[in-house]
């Protein structure tokens, strides 16, 4: 991690009491389904940004999800609660991804897009790796935003873009320029936040799954397939499809049902 990088991760403000609140609820084994309900209806905005996020056509159900209760109901806690983190993170980060070549929108729908394909691939024979993949999906990217805000006050807009014309991927041409990627820095943003290590610990080893600990590693390569399948401009092409595919065939994942995930986002 750059001297640089690691600066403005711990100039980061503290995540809001309705974050803190949603993760004890969420880590605390005895907690219920109601409990996760009671929380999240304290907070209008958020219950409306969850809402919001849960009826997009991207997830494919055919009738209006109107509350929390619906909400919780049909993705389960695991699921919500990345709605609902996302929703308070990002309102944490000034949003410039003009060096990457995509707009806010851009960037906002390719966080959805992951999140939608790995909610619909997982949610039945995966649910129990939802509680982190939900989360990592809708937040791995991140760290680009800090990335950026390096690039842009270093100068090195023009070398940025040459290196992602060049390179074989968006993390090389990070690397390349500024000496970290977005895996690692979103990675020490959740650690910062002091997030559980198993989402941190996803979120760091998506590009190299096997450096993952043993019980991690099916939720990192999940998130590698992902993030091949959906890349950085949000737009699943063959080619993308086709290499996320070969990965699900190296690592024997469920192909099955990531095609009808494909067909349902």
């Amino acid at each position: 991690m750059t001297e640089e990088i690691l600066k403005k991760i711990k100039q980061l403000p503290p995540l809001p009491e309705s974050a803190m609140q949603i993760e004890a609820v969420y880590q605390d084994p005895d907690s219920t389904f109601n409990d996760m309900v009671k929380i999240l209806e304290k907070d209008p905005l958020l219950t409306a940004d969850i809402l919001k996020a849960a009826n997009s056509p991207l997830y494919g159900f055919s009738r209006e999800i109107n509350t929390i209760n619906q909400a919780v109901g049909l993705f389960g806690m695991g699921t919500v609660r990345g709605f609902a983190l996302a929703s308070i993170v990002k309102k944490s980060f000034a949003l410039d991804l003009s060096v990457y070549g995509i707009t806010n929108d851009m960037f906002s729908a390719l966080s959805k897009k992951q999140h939608a394909l790995v909610t619909s691939w997982c949610l039945r024979k995966e649910s129990r790796l939802l509680g982190v993949l939900s989360p990592a999906a809708f937040l791995v990217e991140i760290g680009k935003v800090l990335i950026a805000q390096q690039i842009i006050a270093d100068k090195t807009e023009k070398k940025f873009k040459e290196a992602l014309a060049t390179c074989g991927s968006v993390e090389e041409a990070e690397r390349e320029v500024t000496g970290v990627d977005t895996p690692e820095v979103s990675a020490s943003v959740f650690e910062h936040w002091r997030f559980e290590s198993g989402l941190v610990e996803t979120i760091r080893y998506c590009t190299e799954p096997q450096r993952a600990k043993e019980d991690m590693q099916k939720a990192a390569k999940i998130l590698q397939v992902v993030r091949t399948a959906v890349p950085i401009n949000g737009v699943i092409t063959e080619q993308s499809v086709t290499a996320a595919k070969e990965l699900i065939l190296k690592y024997n994942l469920d192909i099955e049902s990531f095609e009808k995930a494909l067909e349902t986002i």
